[in-house]
């Protein structure tokens, strides 16, 4: 995800620098390489060694000494970053920032940048409100730089309000979104995810196992390339990805009501959602008591939306789903040419690390020109960003016929 980035991770003084080490954590374990700069007044609430050990890199916390004999220490750093964060970044260095003051290593190193900068302010509600410190940070957001704004909550101090450092895992999305080329900017991107519920009475209903991640993970990733994001979810219990514009449903009819409402903007549909085939031709108002004997329950098709989205006269690129247990290819390839889609992508069910409810899968991507493409087993965000990058590129073609 960020293999080989080179990202100066910035830390100021404040009792939110323990949740800098849990940034550098997931920073590292994306791939980036990681140099840490401490001020003086961080060192009193996190010892160096913690950040040396996490980013298997010296910290740098002094001004005046050299990386090596040849490089004075402010300079190389601000010529390694691709993105500089500051986190926690207290309202004295922000102060700091927005007037141009360096006077310690980290005022210093991002004056001397030309990377973007990317700042998780964390400080007493009060000094957050205060006027001077809102003047500032616009200041700072004027010049280009990026923030990550604190949460609402309960403060060290004992005050509640915002202030907060924001959490790592959303701060490193930021991260991330920042360091992702844009290949989608300008496109409208609809996904739908998870599964569907078809009521039978008050308490039951036929669903199927669909966790809904494979479809957020390319939301996600599609965001973070730069698309305006639609997400139609079905009933999950996964977080909306930072960004993204959620639509929650819950049946297959209130699936389509919420896609064809929407596709009039859309340039991308991405149709990953799991939705039920039928549902009960009549939903009882009371709960079904037991019976002795059988119970009969009669099924009534529900609209097939991805048919609905292949008839429309100016469609978007459009990417349907395939969750086969047999004959993957062939069920596949017959959905393709039935529904008039521009890509399928096919998986196996059936099999334990490719399915549903995991966070691994494998896939064929079959493409209206009868091009196939294999994809072995990866993570679903791996293959969410393979799934975007062909996108992206049948988009540019379809653009320039």
């Amino acid at each position: 995800m960020l293999k080989d980035k080179k990202v100066i991770l910035g830390v100021s003084g404040g009792i939110a620098v323990y949740k800098a080490v849990e940034l550098l954590r997931l920073l590292t374990k994306a791939g980036a390489v990681v140099h840490v700069i401490m001020t003086r007044a961080a060192r009193e609430f996190v010892a160096p060694l913690t950040f040396q050990t996490l980013s298997s890199n010296p910290v740098h916390t002094e001004l005046f000494n050299l990386i090596s004999e040849q490089e004075i220490g402010h300079i190389s750093l601000a010529d390694r970053a691709a993105l500089f964060i500051i986190a926690p970044a207290t309202a004295n260095i922000i102060g700091k920032l927005a007037c141009g003051i360096a006077d310690d290593l980290l005022t210093t190193t991002v004056m001397a940048t030309k990377a973007k900068v990317l700042i998780a302010p964390a400080m007493n509600v009060n000094m957050y409100t205060n006027p001077v410190y809102r003047d500032n940070e616009e200041r700072l957001r004027r010049l280009g730089y990026l923030f990550v704004p604190p949460e609402k909550g309960e403060l060290a101090c004992g005050w509640e309000g915002e202030g907060k450092l924001a959490a790592p895992e959303t701060i490193f999305e930021a991260a991330v979104a920042e360091l992702t080329p844009k290949t989608l900017t300008g496109e409208t991107v609809l996904v739908t995810a998870g599964p569907t519920r078809e009521e039978i009475d008050p308490v039951r209903f036929i669903s199927n196992h669909s966790s809904g991640k494979m479809g957020y993970a390319l939301a996600r990733e599609a965001q973070r390339r730069g698309g305006r994001v639609i997400l139609v979810s079905g009933p999950v219990s996964l977080a909306p990805p930072p960004g993204v514009e959620l639509v929650t449903v819950e049946s297959a009819t209130e699936m389509r009501e919420a896609v064809m409402a929407r596709v009039g903007g859309c340039t991308v549909v991405i149709k990953a959602a799991a939705v039920a085939d039928y549902r009960p031709l009549e939903r009882e108002q009371a709960k079904i008591k037991k019976q002795t004997g059988e119970l009969t329950l009669r099924l009534v098709k529900n609209p097939d939306i991805l048919a609905e989205l292949g008839r429309l006269t100016e469609r978007p690129f459009l990417v349907g789903f395939a969750a086969e247990t047999d004959n993957l290819e062939a069920g596949a390839a017959k959905k393709l040419e039935e529904k008039n889609l521009d890509m399928i992508v096919a998986n196996d069910v059936s099999q334990p690390d490719a399915g549903f409810n995991v966070d691994t899968n494998a896939a064929r991507l079959l493409f209206r020109d009868g091009r196939m493409v294999e994809c072995p087993l990866m993570s679903k965000k791996e293959l969410a960003g393979l799934i975007l990058d062909y996108v992206t590129a049948e988009c540019s073609c379809r653009r320039q016929r």
